[in-house]
C-alpha cells in the first residue's frame, strides 16, 4: 500500500497543476461534455492563479515546480511545435538544459567528495554553469594535461526526489489502472515502472559513463552522429568528466543560424543515426532533445548527456525494420502481419482488417514533406486505431516510441520540410538486405543446427529415450533444411537481393 507521502505529494501535484490551469487548460474546456465542462470552470475558478498566462508558460511553471518527473514530460513536449505551437514549445525550451542552477561553491563541494580531490588538483579551469537540466548540470572546465572537457554534477538530494516522484507516480498510475478502464489498455503501471527505472539508472553517472563509452564506439565510426570520450579516472557516481563536445547547442536560438549549415542533411544524419544505433546495434541514446544535441556547419551532430540509453533484443529489431521496409515499400499486408507476429495485436484480430487500417494511415503521409503533414492528426488517427484493435501498450517499447517522437520532431524543427521516410531509406534498406537475406537466414539456421550438434552429451544421456529419439529427429530435419536453405540461397542470392534493394 502506498505510503501517506505519496498520497501527500500526489494531492500536491494535483493542486499545482489546477493553479497553473495546466489539468483541464481553459484552452480545452469547449472539448468536454457540458456537465465535465462545466466542473472544470468550477475548479479553475476556484484554484487557478496564473491563467492569464500563455499555455506554455503555465505547464512550463507547472513542471518546473513538480519536478524532475514532469521536467522529462515537458522536455518531450517541447520537442513538437507541429502539435502543439511555436510559442508553446518556446515557453517550454529552458526545460531542456536552462533551469535554476545550484551554486558553483557547491558543485565544488561535490567534485571534492566523490573525485577526492579539490577542484584545483584536477582541474587547470572551472567555469560556470554552462547547462543546468533537471537531474544535473554541467560545467566547463579544463584538465591539468590542457584537454577542454565537461563536468556533469548531480543534483544535491536528487536522489530522494527522484524516489518520491517514483513512488507519486506509481500511485497515480493503479489509481488509474483501478478506476479508470479505459486507461487499462495503455498499462500505466507498467509505463510507470519503465520510466521509473530509466530515471532511477540517471542517478549514477558511472553507468552513464559506460553507456557513453559503448555507444560513442558505434557512432563514431559511422557518419551521422558522433560521442565525446569519457575521461574515465575522473567519474564517480556523482561526477562524470567527458572531453568537450564541439559545436552549438540545438536549443540556442543561434543554432540553425550557423554559416554554412545543411539543414536537410542534418535532419537526415538524426534521423539515420537513431535508426542505426536502434536496428544496427539494438542500444540507443534515448533522450535526443535539443539540449543534448550539438550541432557544427555543414552537418555534424555530437550527442551528450547520455543517462538515458535504451535497448532493443534482435526479434524486436527485426519487428522494427519489417514494419518500417513494409510501410516505405506500401506493404501494409505484411506489416499487418508483423504486428501479429509481434503479438503488437490480438491475435482474435482480423489481419486484413488491421491492413485496412494502416493504408488508412500511410497513404496520407507517405512521400510527403514533413509540412504537409498533421502529426497531431496522425497521433489522432494512430490512438483510435490502437482501441479498436485492443492494442496494449508495450513497456519494452516506451523508450523506442518516445525517443521516435521526439526525435521526428526535432528533425521538422531543424528542416520543416523534412521527409522522415526517405531519411529512414537507407538505413532500413541496408539492414533488411543484410539481415533478412537468403544467406543471413541460411546462416542462422546453420549456427542453430551446429549448437544443438555441440550440446553436452551427459544431457542427452540423462534423458528419456522418446526424448533422445525426438532430439535426434529434430537435428536431421534442421541439417536437411539447413542444406535445402544452402542450395536455394545459392542458386537465388541475386535475384533475391535485387528484389530487396528495388
Amino acid at each position: 500500500m502506498a505510503n501517506l507521502g505519496s498520497w501527500l505529494r500526489l494531492t500536491r501535484a494535483g493542486f499545482t497543476l489546477l493553479r497553473y490551469d495546466a489539468l483541464i487548460p481553459k484552452e480545452v474546456s469547449p472539448l468536454l461534455p457540458p456537465v465535465p465542462r462545466f466542473f472544470a470552470g468550477v475548479l479553475r475558478g476556484l484554484l487557478a492563479r496564473k491563467s492569464g498566462l500563455r499555455p506554455g508558460e503555465r505547464y512550463a511553471l507547472a513542471f518546473e515546480r513538480l519536478g524532475p518527473a514532469f521536467i522529462k514530460l515537458g522536455q518531450v513536449l517541447s520537442t513538437r511545435g507541429d502539435i502543439f505551437g511555436e510559442r508553446f514549445i518556446e515557453d517550454l525550451t529552458h526545460l531542456k538544459d536552462r533551469l535554476p542552477p545550484f551554486s558553483k561553491a557547491v558543485a565544488e563541494a561535490e567534485i571534492r567528495e566523490s573525485l577526492g580531490k579539490p577542484v584545483d588538483e584536477i582541474f587547470s579551469e572551472f567555469g560556470e554553469v554552462i547547462g543546468s537540466a533537471s537531474i544535473a548540470q554541467a560545467h566547463r572546465a579544463r584538465l591539468l594535461d590542457g584537454r577542454d572537457v565537461a563536468v556533469k554534477i548531480l543534483r544535491p538530494g536528487i536522489e530522494l526526489t527522484v524516489s518520491r516522484d517514483v513512488d507519486m507516480l506509481a500511485l497515480g498510475a493503479k489509481l488509474m489502472a483501478t478506476f479508470v478502464s479505459a486507461s487499462r489498455r495503455l498499462e500505466p503501471e507498467a509505463f510507470v515502472a519503465t520510466v521509473a527505472k530509466s530515471l532511477q539508472l540517471e542517478l549514477d553517472l558511472r553507468l552513464e559513463a559506460s553507456a557513453c563509452d559503448e555507444i560513442g564506439k558505434i557512432i563514431n565510426d559511422e557518419p551521422w552522429m558522433k560521442a565525446p570520450a569519457v575521461v574515465w579516472h575522473q567519474v564517480s557516481r556523482r561526477v562524470i568528466v567527458t572531453e568537450w563536445a564541439d559545436g552549438v547547442p540545438l536549443s540556442r536560438p543561434e543554432a540553425l543560424a550557423l554559416p554554412g549549415l545543411d539543414h536537410k542533411e542534418l535532419a537526415d544524419n538524426l534521423i539515420r543515426a537513431f535508426l542505426s544505433q536502434s536496428l544496427d546495434h539494438g542500444v540507443f541514446h534515448a533522450d535526443l532533445h535539443e539540449g543534448n544535441l550539438f550541432i557544427a556547419a555543414p552537418a555534424k551532430i555530437t550527442a551528450i548527456d547520455f543517462g538515458i540509453i535504451g535497448r532493443l533484443r534482435p526479434k524486436e529489431r527485426r519487428y522494427l525494420a519489417e514494419m518500417l521496409w513494409g510501410f516505405l515499400r506500401r506493404d501494409y499486408k505484411r506489416v499487418a502481419e508483423v504486428h501479429f507476429e509481434a503479438g503488437y495485436v490480438p491475435a482474435h484480430q482480423n489481419v486484413d482488417s488491421f491492413a485496412q487500417a494502416l493504408r488508412a494511415v500511410g497513404e496520407p503521409v507517405l512521400g510527403r514533406q514533413a509540412t504537409e503533414v498533421s502529426m497531431g492528426r496522425l497521433l489522432t488517427q494512430l490512438f483510435e486505431i490502437t482501441a479498436q484493435f485492443d492494442m496494449h501498450l508495450r513497456p519494452e517499447l516506451v523508450l523506442l516510441q518516445k525517443t521516435m517522437v521526439s526525435v521526428e520532431g526535432v528533425a521538422r524543427r531543424i528542416y520543416p520540410e523534412h521527409n522522415l521516410w526517405e531519411a529512414a531509406r537507407p538505413v532500413v534498406r541496408d539492414w533488411i538486405s543484410r539481415e533478412l537475406s537468403p544467406v543471413a537466414e541460411a546462416k542462422r539456421l546453420f549456427e542453430a543446427v551446429k549448437q544443438r550438434l555441440n550440446d553436452d552429451p551427459s544431457e542427452r544421456i540423462r534423458a528419456t529415450l522418446t526424448t533422445r529419439d525426438a532430439l535426434r529427429h529434430d537435428i536431421r530435419r534442421s541439417q536437411g533444411l539447413a542444406l535445402i536453405a544452402l542450395i536455394v540461397s545459392a542458386l537465388s542470392l541475386g535475384v533475391m537481393v535485387w528484389l530487396a534493394l528495388k
